[in-house]
């Protein structure tokens, strides 16, 4: 497996007010080129921590972090985010929003017409091609969250990071975010590190699924393949054995070898 991402004994603490926290020991994890690698583990486990850590936007305090043979010593157009909060200026339209963040990563090369291209093509990837002029409060929040997709793969990422992309939508409106993803990442063979609560979204979306031990200084517990053929399905998995045996899986790692810490 080619290394495309690559995480060695990556350790971070946090200075708060009761004292030093020690969020993540040892992680080491590898990645490979168009992977889609789902974090998953209780709160506190230090999923978001391990995202940030790739993205740049944190510091480890030991260890170290590469992406496509290059240490992560910042943010970087070549990682981008997709948050569970859009963080959409609410001031610019649809089409704006993105072609901020495709002016900030094209403009110096590119002239004014590509880069309208690149916005309206990302746009038309979502299924937002209709609301290019519309406002963040004029649209649903599954529209919200399709335009920051959109804006992270107008960049034209190497990496693209999601944390919790879908967790404040609803269950109709996050199954079809879902299975536009799937499309997207097909499309685009895009690599892929997404932070989720969901199992089952866990187990439909990825290759493999990183389980995270329990808090304080939280590291890989277990990885699981999953070996679902893709294009997936989710009313054809509804009844498979393969995908329930994937799930179960988690759930026992989850609620058996790793139980709920207390509030």
């Amino acid at each position: 497996m080619e290394k495309f991402v690559e995480l060695s004994q990556v350790s971070k603490h946090f200075d708060t007010k009761q004292g030093r926290f020690q969020a993540l020991s040892d992680v080491n994890l590898s990645i490979a080129r168009g992977e889609f690698v789902a974090l998953i583990g209780h709160s506190g486990c230090g999923k978001s921590t391990v995202l940030n850590l790739i993205a740049g936007l944190l510091d480890a305090d030991s260890g170290g972090l590469i992406c496509n043979g290059r240490e992560i010593d910042g943010p970087g157009p070549e990682r981008a985010v997709v948050f569970q909060n859009h963080s959409l200026l609410p001031w610019m339209t649809c089409f704006a929003n993105v072609y901020l963040a495709v002016e900030r990563v094209f403009g110096r090369d590119h002239s004014k017409a590509e880069l309208k291209s690149r916005t309206e093509q990302a746009l038309q990837m979502v299924g937002l091609s209709h609301a290019s002029h519309k406002y963040p409060n004029e649209i649903s929040g599954g529209m919200k969250q399709r335009v920051g997709i959109a804006r992270a793969l107008a960049m034209q990422p190497k990496v693209l990071l999601m944390d919790e992309p879908f967790g404040a939508l609803d269950a109709l409106t996050r199954a079809h975010l879902q299975d536009e993803l799937l499309r997207i990442v097909t499309q685009t063979q895009s690599t892929v590190v997404m932070v989720t609560h969901d199992v089952d979204e866990a187990v439909l979306l990825s290759d493999r699924i990183v389980m995270m031990s329990n808090g304080p200084a939280a590291t890989v517990g277990d990885i699981l393949q999953v070996d679902l053929p893709r294009p997936r399905d989710r009313l054809a998995l509804a009844n498979d054995a393969q995908y329930h045996a994937y799930r179960s899986a988690v759930l026992e790692f989850l609620y058996q070898r790793q139980q709920r810490p207390a509030a």
